[in-house]
């Protein structure tokens, strides 16, 4: 009896190396897209918590007829979250009046460095405008 030959199974190293290329290939295209949408995804974090930091100003302000600095929310217990304190610092200027008023400023560090600085004033002026 003739036993017909066994044929071999598994992938030649030609197919293993077109399936990496395509793996490649396919990382290089969807690496830069989701940097990008990971970068807009801690700005729109940050721009909640300015949100936020301005309505307490406001509460602050109705309560004491004077807004309040950074130093003064933070030991007031205000503290940034952790998804967005690992991005961004803050800092708020007070301006003197009349009127009074501040400025909210998140300035990013790390990975999220190249997206900018952003602002929110307390007549609710946010810019850089393109980022908002």
């Amino acid at each position: 009896m003739n036993n017909p030959p066994r044929r071999s199974r598994g992938f030649s190293l030609i197919e293993l190396v077109i399936a990496m290329a395509i793996t490649a290939i396919l990382a290089v295209v969807a690496l830069p897209s989701y940097r990008q949408y990971m970068i807009r995804s801690h700005r729109s974090a940050a721009q909640a918590q300015m949100m936020d930091i301005a309505n307490r100003e406001q509460q602050y302000f109705l309560a004491t007829r004077t807004y309040a600095a950074a130093a003064t929310l933070t030991a007031s217990g205000y503290a940034l979250p952790s998804e967005v304190a690992a991005f961004y610092s803050f800092t708020i200027t007070l301006q003197a009046g009349p009127p009074p008023g501040y400025i909210i400023t998140f300035t990013p560090s790390g990975t999220q460095a190249s997206d900018g600085a952003l602002t929110l004033n307390s007549a609710g002026v946010k810019s850089p405008a393109d980022k908002w």
